[in-house]
């Protein structure tokens, strides 16, 4: 069983300090309407960046696996929040959008299949609290 261990430390105000286990850091913080000064990432927004992280790195790797030609590749993540008190994720749209002259799109959708599907852990515990939307674009450059 892997364990992953991080240490979130307040730096003040609304601000913390917090590491992952490579060791790190990255500062979390409020809005300034909720009394932050803004600098640091959003607890909300970084579970969507797990989530685009986790699924980008499989995708990634597939791309490689299976020698696609890719120029670039990102995943736009919008997560809608339900009204009231706790306010979670409801909903959430991935993106997928792969830029090339070249692409493969069955191979590609496989790869994103797959880590939607398959390998990525972090889309199957948002699946236990949110509804969960997939849509693949492709982006002809010549």
């Amino acid at each position: 069983m892997t364990t992953h261990t991080i240490t979130t430390t307040w730096k003040g105000k609304m601000q913390f300090e917090s590491t992952n286990p490579s060791g790190e850091t990255f500062l979390i913080n409020a809005t300034p309407e909720h009394g932050g000064e803004g600098a640091g990432l959003r607890p909300k927004a970084l579970m969507l960046s797990a989530l685009a992280g986790c699924s980008g790195l499989d995708v990634a790797s597939l791309i490689e696996k299976m020698k696609l030609e890719v120029a670039d590749f990102k995943i736009e993540t919008i997560g809608n929040l339900t009204e009231e008190h706790p306010k979670v994720y409801h909903s959430v749209i991935l993106e997928y959008h792969f830029y090339g002259a070249n692409l493969n799109e069955v191979k590609l959708r496989r790869a994103v299949d797959l880590s939607v599907e398959k390998y990525c852990g972090v889309m199957e515990m948002f699946r236990k609290f949110a509804n969960i939307e997939v849509k693949i674009l492709f982006h002809k450059i010549e």
